[in-house]
């Protein structure tokens, strides 16, 4: 029996710590980071875009750890998370905390190995996750919005990393990701909204799935393509798409548009799963138009 028990303790230890720094989310982080790297950097430091991929991916699970410390007692309160680690009572808080901490002390670390303005975005985006998206979260629907922030920040660091510079470039690559925070995040919590009630979380900038919460999806989704169409005008300095490559994201801007106005009139949980999954396609793939454009250009 014992050897049994531990060879099933290993992988059990290792999807703990997989849920306690999210892997999937932070793989897409490091995603957004690597393409915002690819736009900027005029020839690629294969160097930098390691720290950059493991920097980022501290950083992400860092803010993801003291999120489930803080949230522990809520977290066992929903379906979606009450098998999370610290929530379950498999992974203590300490353990958590010192993961939590190594992470933002190697992540910070290898961003200011980069340069010193990657490191300092990458701290602020750690801040306001921890410090003030993750307590609004039950406080004020505007949580999102203060949550888009931290969000926003992967895309453009890459920029930042690359030219060492935060100018009209990386200030486009944060709007665009933004504005995609609203109707992505809005969309989980209108399909996750009686899970999210039951741990006292106000994730819809209405408070309930009605028309207003749904045009307000629409208005964002609508916002979000625009953003991303900008540098097709050649207004964004270094950062600028090619008419072909504003044809296909505006095609995919159709798309996702067409699935928030779908949203607005089933008004149900299985069209806004759909649109979720929609907004993740959509900035991956402008993102991959974004760096093919200019490589191919």
């Amino acid at each position: 029996m014992k050897p049994s028990t531990h060879s099933e303790s290993t992988p059990s230890l290792l999807k703990d710590f997989a849920e306690i720094t999210k892997v999937r989310l932070s793989v897409s982080v490091v995603f957004s980071s690597i393409a915002g790297y690819l736009l900027g950097a005029p020839s690629i430091d294969l160097g930098i875009l390691v720290m950059l991929a493991f920097g980022g991916y501290f950083m992400v699970g860092a803010s993801n750890a003291f999120n489930q410390i803080i949230e522990r007692d809520l977290d066992a309160l929903m379906d979606r998370t009450k098998n999370r680690p610290v929530a379950s009572g498999r992974m203590s808080v300490q353990t958590a905390f010192i993961i939590a901490a190594v992470f933002t002390i190697a992540g910070l670390a290898l961003l200011y190995m980069i340069n010193q303005k990657t490191a300092l975005f990458g701290a602020i985006s750690i801040f306001m996750y921890v410090s003030l998206y993750t307590p609004l979260k039950t406080k004020t629907p505007l949580s999102v919005f203060v949550g888009a922030f931290p969000g926003a920040i992967p895309f453009m660091l890459g920029w930042v990393a690359a030219t060492n510079n935060f100018g009209i470039e990386a200030g486009t690559l944060f709007i665009i990701q933004f504005f995609w925070q609203f109707p992505h995040f809005w969309a989980i919590g209108w399909f996750l909204f009686e899970d999210y009630k039951k741990g006292g979380f106000f994730m819809l900038p209405n408070g309930k799935r009605d028309k207003g919460t749904a045009l307000q999806v629409v208005l964002y989704s609508l916002w979000t393509v625009l953003c991303s169409l900008i540098p097709a005008f050649r207004l964004t300095g270094e950062f600028y798409i090619t008419h072909v490559s504003a044809v296909l994201v505006g095609l995919l801007g159709v798309w996702f548009i067409y699935g928030a106005i779908t949203l607005y009139k089933k008004q149900d949980a299985k069209t806004a799963r759909k649109l979720m999954l929609i907004s993740v396609s959509y900035i991956t793939l402008i993102q991959i138009i974004y760096v093919a454009d200019k490589f191919i250009r």
